[in-house]
Order: structure tokens, then C-alpha cells, then sequence
């Protein structure tokens, strides 16, 4: 599929997913206002699976060592094998992802069409900010991710289904429903670092079906620019993130988020 874009605007566009999807700001947000602000055409379906997938490799790269940990124990325990933290962890994280995958299935076309409007994004990017900030300062702050059990992961999945409005960010939501429920700031990324690999699957695929459906053709040279950045520099946030919330929290990015939200209502309404 042609996406209109040129080289340096698919690096660009490709750092902003990267930086933005691990963040609590919406990365979806980031890339529609894109073609508003700085006047470029849409950047394409095809585009948006490959930055997709290129920050998947990056979560998957990142947490690897866990990951592997969590699978081998998850599969022992289908075959009798004794539960463990990480077994747990796993059908945890199925869990929480279920609420979300069926509203992603069922509201993709209102996602897609009628909440890509930049006041949407300003309303949510204030609202879900708001609530960031208050879960950030009211909550325990106490538990770690250990403590997460099946009621606790099915109200974060709830949480998620939120992120189908354009601005809510699926990590804000699910990071400000882990500190409500009064976890660590770092259990609260982490689960929902685990939590976007299964999301992130699914909309691919879901993409990569529209895309072979669609049938049209491919600048390939772009989509590795896409895979590629995307995957960089989303590595490099999760490590950065992780570290600067330890020290100053989620105000930074509350901040920006109102910011952000109040300059889309100066400039359009």
C-alpha cells in the first residue's frame, strides 16, 4: 500500500510510535494528529502495522528473560505441573486482555472512524491525564506484582478498553488503574508492558488482515524504516522509563498530557 509519505517522514512518524506506545501519553493520538499539525498525508495501513510490530519486537526484546520464564512455567502448569508466581502471572495477563480484545473487535470501526477527531483526543488526553495523576498521588503505592490476582487483572483489562478512544493511552489506563489498586509504579509499567504484547498481536493481525484484504501494493523500503526506528526507540523508552519513574513519577507526564489536550482545543475548536 503507497502511503504517501517520504523517508524522513516515516522515520519521524516512527520515532513518535516508539517513544509514545510504551508512555502514558497515546501513541495512537500521537500519530493521528500527525497529518493535522504538520500538514502530511496519512501515513497508511501498511505503516501502522509496521511500527506496530516493531515496537512488539521491542517489549518482547526487553522483558525476554520474564517472558521465557513466565511461558516455561505457564506450560509446565497446563501439563500438572506446580503453579508458580509466573504461571499465575501468565493466565493474569490472558485474563486481563480478554475484556479488551472483544471491544477492539467489536468497536473497530467506531475506533477507527468517529473518535479520530483531534477534541476527542484533547477531552481524553485531559480526562485520563487527570485520573493518571490522582492514581499516581492517592495510591499505595505498596503492592507489588506479585500481588496481582484475577480480580485485580480483570479490572486493569476493563481499564484497557478505554484505550480504544484515541488520547486515553492503553499505558496510562492500565498503569493508573495499577496505582489506584495500590501497586508500585514499577509493578504498575511492568504489568502493562506485559500487556501490550498480547494487544499489540491482535491489532496487528487484525491490521495485516485488513491490509491483505485491501490487496494493494507495498513501499517495502519504508516498512523497514517503520519496523526498524519503531523498534529502537522503543527499547530505549522502556528502559528510560522505567528508571525516571522510580524519581519523579507520573507528573511529567500528566502535565504534558493537559498541555497537549488544551493546545488541540485552542486550535480547533
Amino acid at each position: 500500500m503507497q502511503t504517501g509519505i517520504d523517508s524522513w517522514q516515516a522515520v519521524w512518524l516512527a520515532l513518535v510510535q516508539g517513544i509514545t506506545e510504551f508512555l502514558p501519553v497515546s501513541s495512537s493520538a500521537h500519530l493521528i494528529l500527525a497529518p493535522h499539525l504538520l500538514g502530511w498525508p496519512d501515513q497508511g495501513l501498511a505503516f501502522d502495522v509496521a511500527v506496530h510490530f516493531g515496537t512488539l519486537i521491542a517489549v518482547v526484546g526487553y522483558f525476554r528473560t520474564d517472558i521465557v520464564a513466565i511461558v516455561h512455567d505457564w506450560l509446565r502448569s497446563l501439563v500438572g505441573g506446580k503453579a508458580t508466581e509466573n504461571s499465575r502471572l501468565a493466565w493474569y495477563v490472558v485474563s486481563a486482555s480478554i475484556p479488551a480484545g472483544i471491544a477492539g473487535i467489536l468497536l473497530n470501526d467506531v475506533a477507527s472512524s468517529m473518535l479520530r477527531h483531534p477534541l476527542v483526543i484533547a477531552g481524553a488526553s485531559i480526562i485520563f491525564g487527570l485520573w493518571l495523576w490522582w492514581a499516581d498521588r492517592q495510591g499505595a503505592r505498596e503492592k507489588l506484582i506479585g500481588g496481582i490476582n484475577f480480580r485485580i487483572a480483570a479490572l486493569i483489562g476493563l481499564a484497557q478498553i478505554l484505550a480504544l478512544i484515541p488520547g486515553a493511552s492503553r499505558a496510562g489506563v492500565t498503569m493508573a488503574a495499577a496505582l489506584a489498586l495500590g501497586f508500585t509504579r514499577d509493578a504498575a509499567a511492568r504489568f502493562s508492558f506485559l500487556l501490550s504484547i498480547p494487544i499489540i498481536l491482535a491489532a496487528s493481525g487484525l491490521k495485516l488482515l485488513e491490509l491483505i484484504a485491501a490487496g494493494a501494493d507495498t513501499d517495502w523500503s519504508l516498512i523497514w524504516i517503520g519496523v526498524g526506528v519503531s523498534a529502537l526507540s522503543a527499547w530505549f523508552c522502556i528502559h528510560w522509563f522505567l528508571k525516571l519513574i522510580q524519581r519523579v513519577g507520573m507528573t511529567p507526564f500528566v502535565v504534558y498530557r493537559v498541555l497537549l489536550g488544551f493546545l488541540l482545543l485552542y486550535l480547533f475548536i
